[in-house]
């Protein structure tokens, strides 16, 4: 039998390039320099970010249905050079909002879709075993690259300017996630983990929803639903929690520390919610997660009087909007198969796209209208609790054939 390689060196490369794709939850460093130096209004920053995350979303789409039919390692090796290009364009810009917009949002936010399920994909092929944990472990990078990046690039733009900022960072990028792309790859057909026996299911668990099948059945749509209320929240604070902590009369850099809060509380989240899901199930750990971000939510406006009740704040939504990258696509995985995980989780995932719109934009635009972002935060702190009930609902869909002709 030919021998496999280690699979711990998928969860290493899929940490890599998810570091460097989290860097877009640092957005919010960016707004003041965009605002104070390039002119730019809070919604035009938002703008960017929520174009960046829109293509992630349409773009993953197309890459699912790409690694799953080519493997993961050419599809993020392409991803690490988009990247690089896209922040080459922002750093040439010269703080042109139509350039950033399309360095920053739409070639950016196409390298992070095209990176972003690969690793996800391979990895819950090489765990079957540890489905929730090994996919809360992938994409804990995401949120730790926040943090990392976030304080990078306070520190760059301090001392050479966003642009230069930009164009370091397109080095970067492409050379940290060109080599994780090298450790991608997936199982053989038919491999499992040595010792392990998995459990006697139902036909339906056995079978993989193909896509159109997929969107035929009401759990797809509960799920699209749900993430998209979770993902409204998060994105909404991520996108403006900067501003957020210098309007309620805290320094820069103790708002700046904040996104860095932020940022290790959503890496963490993805590693244990994706754990919680093992030991108590998807149904209770989808309600509480959602449960616990709907009541921050709905007191967030309270939270930013002092440092230590941001921090807070910032630690308690980052760690629960962790969770919905553990726990979407191991549900998604497990209620529509392993096979075809790449593209079925794209569809799942432009629910997340949507939310990049209305999240990040709803918060400038009721800030820049209001002055405050409580109109803002109180309905989607409604809309999570909303999902943490439609969480009880969930059932695996039955898989139905049409009877063969005898």
């Amino acid at each position: 039998m030919k021998k496999t390689i280690n699979r711990w060196f998928i969860v290493l490369g899929a940490i890599i390039i998810q570091l460097c794709l989290g860097s877009v939850y640092s957005w919010s460093v960016f707004v003041n320099p965009l605002m104070n130096d390039y002119g730019f209004s809070n919604l035009d920053t938002q703008v960017v970010f929520a174009v960046s995350l829109a293509t992630f979303a349409l773009v993953m789409i197309f890459a699912g249905k790409w690694q799953d039919k080519k493997g993961p390692r050419i599809v993020a090796t392409t991803a690490a050079l988009v990247r690089g290009i896209g922040y080459l364009v922002a750093a040439m810009s010269k703080g042109s909002f139509l350039l950033i917009t399309l360095g920053y949002g739409i070639i950016g936010g196409a390298a992070i879709g095209l990176a972003y399920v690969a690793p996800i994909a391979a990895g819950v092929k090489w765990f079957p075993d540890r489905k929730g944990m090994i996919t809360g472990l992938s994409v804990a990078g995401f949120g730790g690259g926040a943090w990392i990046f976030a304080k990078l690039s306070e520190e760059l733009i301090a001392s050479m300017g966003l642009m230069s900022t930009f164009a370091i960072l397109a080095i970067i990028f492409t050379v940290c996630i060109l080599g994780g792309a090298q450790l991608l790859k997936n199982p053989p057909v038919g491999w499992k983990p040595k010792g392990w026996n998995p459990k006697k299911v139902s036909a339906n668990k056995k079978e993989n929803f193909v896509w159109r099948e997929m969107v035929r059945t009401k759990q797809f749509y509960l799920l699209w639903v749900m993430f998209l209320f979770g993902a409204i929240a998060g994105l909404m604070v991520i996108g403006n929690l900067k501003p957020f902590g210098i309007d309620a009369g805290l320094s820069a850099a103790i708002a700046g520390a904040a996104v860095g809060v932020l940022a290790l509380a959503n890496g963490a989240g993805r590693v244990l919610w994706g754990t919680i899901s093992d030991k108590i199930g998807m149904n209770k750990s989808l309600g509480l997660m959602f449960g616990l971000q709907g009541a921050m939510m709905l007191i967030l406006m309270n939270m930013g009087s002092s440092e230590l009740t941001l921090t807070i704040a910032s630690a308690w939504v980052g760690f629960n909007f962790g969770g919905n990258f553990a726990l979407f696509p191991t549900v998604t995985a497990d209620f529509f198969g392993t096979k075809n995980l790449g593209m079925n989780y794209g569809f799942v995932f432009t629910s997340y796209g949507i939310a990049g719109i209305i999240g990040p934009i709803l918060g400038g635009a009721v800030r820049d209208a209001t002055g405050s972002f409580e109109m803002a935060f109180i309905p989607a702190g409604v809309v999570c609790l909303i999902a943490g009930v439609m969480a009880f609902f969930l059932r695996p869909p039955h898989h139905e054939h049409p009877k063969k002709a005898k």
